[in-house]
């Protein structure tokens, strides 16, 4: 009597479970098709922006405040973002991206990046007024520096506010998260 009860309970929670792992999937920029604004970082990223940001440990205590003066350049399909970073404990750094949109595919708009401090290739792509990619960040602490693994999403929410979201990651394990609200004059 008593494995048949375990069998009965278990099966169905066993269903359960699979069927809420199941539902489980990567949200993907095709996900916002058709939402406005459209985001096309050529538009968004081209002339002079602002931004502020928080960074929040694994607990979502905010460690670290920022503020970013950032002026970006494109020529056709090629661009430049100079970001100069001012962070709350008085230490600043800089990063220029080198992006590449790429030809169309499946009705995203695929882009490419690098800087000096990502390793490799940035990938991404947008679609209605969001923006996913994926990078290698190379980040110093101390006198030592680690390899991060980004995960970034944007969100374009009219012509002046773009908002992003970052989960920082290392050998699968979330490290921190990044918010920034970028301000386009």
């Amino acid at each position: 009597m008593h494995r048949f009860t375990t069998f009965a309970l278990g099966v169905p929670a066993l269903a359960m479970a699979a069927s809420l792992l199941g539902g489980c999937s990567d949200v993907s920029p095709a996900d916002y098709r058709g939402q406005t604004p459209a985001l096309a970082l050529e538009n968004y990223f081209n002339g002079p922006l602002t931004a502020e940001g928080i960074v929040f440990n694994r607990s979502g205590k905010v460690i670290k405040r920022f503020h970013v003066d950032m002026v970006g350049t494109w020529t056709g399909d090629v661009g430049t973002l100079d970001e100069h970073f001012t962070y709350s404990d008085g230490t600043k750094s800089e990063r220029v991206w080198h992006l590449r949109r790429l030809p169309d595919q499946a009705g995203q708009r695929p882009y490419e990046g690098t800087a000096a401090d990502v390793l490799g290739t940035a990938r991404g792509s947008a679609d209605g007024n969001a923006f996913h990619w994926r990078y290698l960040l190379e980040l110093p602490v101390g006198s030592s520096t680690y390899t991060m693994r980004m995960d970034d999403w944007m969100y374009l929410m009219n012509a002046h506010v773009l908002l992003n979201k970052t989960v920082m990651s290392k050998f699968g394990f979330k490290i921190a998260s990044i918010f920034i609200a970028f301000h386009k004059p």
